[in-house]
């Protein structure tokens, strides 16, 4: 071999140096990231959220919210623990990351680059500004239309830089602008009169407009701005280089597109104007069977609001209502139901609670051990809708495609099936309008959600003011942006 290397000088000069180089000690490591190097060693990343529906809030199943899912991943590629802090607002997230008390700022920020001592991550979604108004006023559907009306922003959320680009334009446009509020607060004062109008997310406000029916959505507002992560500045590269990979992972393999799709990309359930009537009925109608609610609830150990959400699926709050098929009462029970829950009178609606309630319970004891929460109760919703048998035999189909039949997932799949002569020739009880249960529960959930809304926001509201929802003036939270004439 040193023969041949010896007809080669370049090839020996080059084999020497390797060789050189493998005896010479390697240098010690420079860390490019003493804060990377610090998060590791104490097993933890500190990230500082808002708690809001789009970034991080406590949901029925634990923690959850799109920015938390983003952050627990990100915690799990680095091999360390999450702690996480969602008492502050955007501005106080971002001094947190300043001053390097957190590591990461994870809180529906805009990207802006002239913020001193923050670095931002590449863009993890896109934010488009949108305008949103009180629909007892005229319509607004553009920037002319903002002229003489009260408009509030959240500090910090970006809405006031599109604001600050348009009043470069329209000098006589002024606003409000506040960093102790928070989008649901803005849309309820907007509803409320309060305020005429308010800049705030096109995706925030697909995913609020339900529990706000006074709200119209206006026009979007200038350019789209990028929804980022903020690091402290000063402190290496090599945490935001990680989270920059990171994140590019989670788009080429398309988890962040799925993520975006499952928080952002569907649109509401409920027709808007249902919900509009909805609300007006949880006002006009459910105080006259909430009590009746709540003690079926306690006798039957499901939540009084589920019941009531059910009962409006069934017969919006009417107690007399009756379907062609004979099915009646307030809670729509067929007369065999009704005599083996011991029902006697189905029209009377303290009866058809407590009967409905019994009933729910006695489907759900009926339902393989195997089913657990919350897919139980989605399935027993179902089969209180289409019956067990049918149920039963979706959760058959599913087999015979080789899912879950325990999870509601799958079997919501299913459901339709029951009506293609396919698949419903292969079960026991044959054809079924399989559709009807999968829409049933969805409804009945949503209208779930919206009954918790109206509960949580009457009680913060309340104890935040220490004054009835109805007595509350918000304007000493907002700071005035006047008019530059």
């Amino acid at each position: 071999m040193l023969k041949a290397l010896a007809r080669h000088p370049r090839g020996l000069v080059i084999l020497l140096i390797g060789l050189a180089l493998l005896l010479v000690p390697a240098p010690p490591a420079t860390p490019d990231d003493p804060l990377l190097e610090d998060i590791r060693a104490r097993d933890f990343i500190q990230v500082f959220t808002r708690n809001t529906p789009t970034t991080y809030y406590q949901g029925r199943q634990g923690p959850t919210g799109f920015e938390f899912e983003l952050v627990k991943r990100f915690a799990e590629h680095l091999g360390v623990s999450l702690a996480l802090n969602s008492d502050g607002n955007i501005e106080e997230v971002l001094t947190a990351v300043r001053s390097g008390e957190a590591d990461l700022g994870a809180a529906a920020l805009p990207l802006d680059p002239t913020l001193p001592g923050i670095r931002f991550s590449r863009e993890i979604l896109t934010l488009q500004p949108l305008v949103v108004y009180n629909r007892d006023l005229p319509p607004v559907r553009e920037a002319e239309d903002l002229r003489d009306l009260e408009i509030g922003v959240i500090r910090g959320s970006g809405a006031n830089l599109v604001l600050r680009e348009l009043q470069s334009q329209m000098p006589e446009l002024g606003w409000m602008e506040s960093g102790d509020v928070e989008v649901a607060d803005l849309l309820q004062m907007v509803e409320d009169g309060e305020l005429d109008a308010a800049v705030i997310y096109e995706h925030q406000f697909k995913l609020n407009r339900l529990f706000f029916p006074g709200v119209e959505n206006g026009f979007l507002l200038g350019d789209p701005l990028s929804l980022a992560w903020a690091l402290p500045a000063g402190q290496g590269l090599g945490l935001l280089r990680e989270a920059n990979r990171f994140l590019g992972q989670l788009r080429a393999d398309g988890t962040l597109d799925a993520l975006i799709e499952r928080y952002f990309g569907h649109d509401d359930y409920l027709e808007y104007v249902g919900a509009r009537l909805f609300i007006r009925h949880v006002h006009q109608r459910l105080p006259a069977y909430a009590d009746t609610f709540k003690e079926a609830a306690r006798n039957s150990g499901f939540d009084w609001k589920l019941l009531a959400a059910l009962g409006y699926q069934e017969s919006h709050w009417e107690s007399r209502a009756t379907s062609p098929t004979g099915v009646r009462g307030l809670m729509m029970l067929t007369l065999p139901t009704a005599e083996e829950v011991g029902v006697e009178n189905r029209l009377d609606p303290e009866q058809s609670i407590r009967g409905g309630a019994r009933y729910l319970r006695s489907v759900k004891e009926r339902l393989p051990e195997e089913i657990v929460e919350p897919d139980r109760t989605y399935m027993a919703m179902a089969a209180y809708n289409v019956g067990l048998g049918h149920l039963f035999d979706a959760q058959r189909i599913v087999e015979m495609r080789d899912g879950d039949p325990y999870s509601w997932s799958d079997v919501r799949e299913a459901l339709p099936l029951l009506q293609k002569r396919e698949w419903y020739s292969k079960v026991r009880h044959g054809y079924a309008r399989g559709g009807e249960p999968v829409i049933y529960v969805r409804n009945i959930r949503r209208y779930y959600e919206i009954l918790n809304y109206v509960k949580r926001s009457q009680q913060q509201f309340f104890q935040l003011n220490q004054r009835p929802p109805d007595d509350i003036d918000n304007s000493h939270l907002f700071d005035i942006v006047a008019p530059v004439l």
